[in-house]
């Protein structure tokens, strides 16, 4: 598995680009389905959240995939490639690996440590999993990460640490519109992170607190589950709330705003003077239209506002603990997958002997057909022994060796040296003939610009004096 991952998230890219880069509808669908269907990718998954678009794919090339991925993720996105490609970032291999667990552990989040990325992660992996373009690859890798990311938060402090972005985004509020117990509130979509945004208002004490869908039945289904603490409101009467609420909380999956600046204005000029109308936009692409900045009385907290707070930060100590889980992790996983690879090497390797033992011990039965039971099991037990003792020290040696970036290499000389059927080897591993581990890795670096399409600048460099 030769790992890529294409991408941009908040760190990288300003909001309006994030906004207007946001797949949505049957993008996200459209462009597994593209990516798996590539010459160049064998296994793809997307990561899509409102801060974070990610393409992770096994490639058997690397330039080609990161064109590949770079095209797939502009065309289905409102952004032509030549104004995407500054904003994106590239790791390949170990690096994708790394990029991955740390996403996982909620080390790359908005809000350092939060958790609800593990959520995100899980769905990904089962979005693959739905429209078939995940394989064993990403499956393992997926999973892998998932565990890494419950580690971390079950060893560490930054569970306790790490808010979620429900949470930070109403510090926020309560910072500009005063306390959020007691306040009348609106939650506009039925979805994850709206039913987490309704179930924080539910134990910030909020005296009154509506759900309104586009469809009842999940709005509906979220009133259920918080028990009664909530009541439906028909969507279609979200603009004659506004007056009667203090906060609005908006995510939903809309391509265009859901509240306008009209609207809000309307609102309030109904509602007493010096009581703010607080909005808690959570959507990407922005569900509260921008203009709402400029209304006076009225408080706008979106994405891009939440980019610019500062966060209360984890301490240095639990940050420091994730990263070296992180560590271990990535080594961990580079040593099972290079012995991975190797272990149908060595497995055909005891194969070939074991027949040339049994094709040898029958002839010398043919040639020598009085040969006595005694001896000839005597003579069985010796020259398997032999061949085993052969075998012993490169069979125990190429697995020490896997564990090193270049172990695939040692594998490939046993098959070199003892002359194994290329068919027999993938026939164990279960990989087509020809789909070699680790022959995508290009020289050096990434270079300043490739004739597809330019590297990011945060792209991370493949190993150095690999094969292209």
């Amino acid at each position: 598995m030769s790992l890529l991952v294409v991408g941009l998230s908040h760190r990288t890219a300003p909001v309006g680009v994030l906004e207007r880069a946001a797949l949505t509808g049957d993008s996200p669908t459209r462009v597994l389905h593209e990516a798996a269907a590539s010459a160049t990718v064998a296994e793809a998954a997307l990561v899509n959240t409102c801060n974070r678009i990610e393409l992770y794919a096994d490639v058997d090339k690397f330039h080609a995939g990161v064109a590949e991925l770079s095209q797939l993720l502009a065309g289905h996105s409102g952004v032509d490639l030549d104004e995407l490609t500054p904003h994106l970032y590239v790791h390949y291999e170990d690096r994708a690996v790394h990029h991955l667990f740390s996403v996982a552990c909620g080390l790359d989040s908005m809000v350092v440590g939060e958790g609800q990325i593990l959520g995100q992660l899980r769905d990904a992996l089962a979005k693959a999993q739905e429209e078939h373009t995940a394989g064993r690859g990403l499956n393992e890798l997926f999973q892998q990460a998932l565990r890494v990311g419950k580690r971390a938060h079950s060893e560490t402090g930054i569970d306790k640490a790490g808010q979620s972005l429900v949470t930070f985004g109403l510090e926020q509020v309560a910072a500009g519109a005063g306390p959020i117990a007691g306040k009348r509130a609106l939650v506009v979509g039925a979805g994850s992170m709206s039913s987490l945004a309704a179930a924080t208002l539910v134990r910030s004490g909020v005296t009154d607190l509506l759900i309104a869908n586009r469809t009842p039945a999940r709005a509906e289904r979220l009133v259920e589950i918080l028990g009664g603490a909530a009541r439906t409101l028909d969507f279609a009467k979200v603009p004659q709330a506004l007056a009667d609420v203090d906060l609005v909380i908006s995510c939903t999956g809309a391509a265009g705003t859901v509240i306008d600046a009209p609207e809000v204005a309307a609102a309030l000029a109904l509602r007493t003077a010096g009581q703010p109308l607080a909005f808690l936009d959570l959507a990407m692409p922005r569900d509260v239209d921008h203009a709402v900045h400029a209304l006076d009385g009225a408080l706008l907290v979106d994405l891009e506002s939440l980019s610019h707070a500062h966060a209360a930060t984890p301490g240095a100590g639990d940050v420091d603990a994730v990263s070296t889980i992180v560590a271990d992790e990535v080594t961990a996983f580079g040593q099972a997958q290079r012995a991975a690879r190797i272990a149908p090497t060595v497995v055909a390797l005891r194969a070939m002997a074991s027949e040339v033992v049994r094709s040898e011990l029958a002839r010398l039965t043919s040639r020598l057909p009085d040969l006595d039971e005694r001896s000839s099991a005597e003579i069985s037990q010796t020259v398997r022994r032999v061949v085993d003792k052969l075998l012993h020290a490169p069979t125990v040696k190429v697995k020490q060796l896997a564990a090193e970036p270049g172990g695939a290499s040692y594998a490939e000389a046993l098959r070199e040296l003892f002359d194994l059927d290329p068919a027999a080897v993938h026939a164990v591993s279960g990989t087509p003939i020809g789909a070699q581990a680790g022959s995508s890795i290009p020289p050096g670096g990434i270079p300043a610009a490739q004739a597809a399409v330019a590297p990011p600048a945060g792209a991370t460099a493949p190993p150095a004096g690999a094969t292209r």
